[in-house]
């Protein structure tokens, strides 16, 4: 991650409201041109932190840097930043055309550079023939491409998006992530994304921010954050886990659910307590005179893409995804090649 390529750097930040610490010395930075996504529970500090960003919120310690130079006493409208909130906040006595052209005509810019300028947001959210409609007249899924064409009209070098799918349907914010993705390509600018679903952060960012009460837990890319999670929490939140108590025999050794199992990682000294991760999709369903364990299906729901089901080995209960389906009653063997095999240390 190269040096020069940070646009925005937290440094130490703190935030506490009233006797409640929500954010706890948070050192994160943000590179040009990337969509990072700050994720985590509800209450675990990643709104505060995109309003510290954009100035609608003071840390109580610390600093906002932005390319070097301390950006906490400078006010929102003077940041190089635009924000949109889950709710749009669209003014319903304007058009569409009026509401994207609002800021453009607050900074007094001439009415052709207007006209250009907006029409040309209009066909980057795909709503060309939509400038005269009245947003009341528009669907939730329409109303979001008129906040975000009015947020980045101003062709801010940031944008700040507070959860804006969460009040679409299922199919539209699916829909809706693809073209989020594609516009920040396109037009090449930072966004920060905040979100407390795991699906969307691995489906849109470069780099996830997992958060939990206020402490950064782990940062990296969606396959890195899902392949290697850095604790229970992450590796729980972070899509499905089996997650298991086990003792390190030794490297690329480790014992669980009664059973010892071959692994790639080491490290963490001889007979130590830690953590064993296992995906759903990383466990193959095998026949019972050759699995490394045997159990019985206790479950089985299907669910579009694969059928998720409940093996109980007798030591541990394990959730599998295959997309062959074993019926509930049914001795099976596990196997679980060694690389699927993710060590943690064990949490405090």
């Amino acid at each position: 991650m190269v040096e020069d390529m940070r646009l925005i750097e937290l440094k130490n930040i703190r935030k506490s409201f009233d006797d409640t610490e929500v954010l706890k010395d948070i050192n994160l930075y943000i590179r040009k041109k990337e969509f990072i996504t700050l994720l985590g529970p509800s209450g675990c500090g990643k709104t505060t932190m995109l309003r510290i960003i954009g100035g609608f919120e003071a840390p109580t310690s610390g600093q906002v840097l932005f390319e070097g130079k301390d950006m906490v006493p400078v006010p929102p409208y003077k940041r190089r930043v635009n924000t949109v909130f889950q709710k749009y906040a669209l003014f319903p006595h304007l058009n569409v055309f009026d509401n994207i052209a609002f800021g453009l005509k607050l900074k007094k810019m001439n009415k052709a550079e207007i006209a250009s300028r907006v029409e040309r947001m209009l066909k980057l959210v795909k709503m060309e023939d939509y400038g005269k409609r009245s947003v009341d007249a528009l669907s939730g899924g329409q109303q979001q491409r008129i906040a975000i064409a009015r947020a980045l009209v101003n062709e801010p070098e940031v944008l700040l998006l507070d959860e804006p799918l969460g009040a679409l349907d299922l199919k539209l914010r699916k829909e809706m992530q693809l073209e989020l993705k594609s516009m920040q390509q396109q037009l090449g600018i930072t966004f920060v994304y905040v979100t407390h679903d795991q699906e969307e952060a691995l489906t849109m960012s470069d780099t996830i921010v997992v958060m939990k009460d206020g402490v950064i837990q782990q940062i990296g890319d969606p396959k890195h954050i899902y392949d290697e999670p850095k604790n229970a929490f992450v590796a729980d939140f972070i899509g499905e886990s089996n997650i298991l108590p086990a003792t390190m025999i030794k490297d690329e050794l480790v014992e669980a659910a009664g059973c010892r199992f071959s692994c790639v990682d080491g490290g963490f000294g001889e007979m130590a307590p830690v953590d064993m991760v296992v995906r759903p999709e990383d466990i193959m369903v095998v026949g019972e005179d050759v699995g490394m364990l045997t159990g019985e299906v206790k479950s089985v729901l299907f669910k579009g893409v694969h059928y998720e089901m409940m093996v109980d080995t007798g030591t541990f209960v394990w959730k599998i995804h295959s997309t062959t389906m074993q019926p509930v009653g049914t001795k099976v063997g596990l196997s679980i090649v060694p690389f699927n095999i993710h060590i943690m240390k064990k949490e405090a």
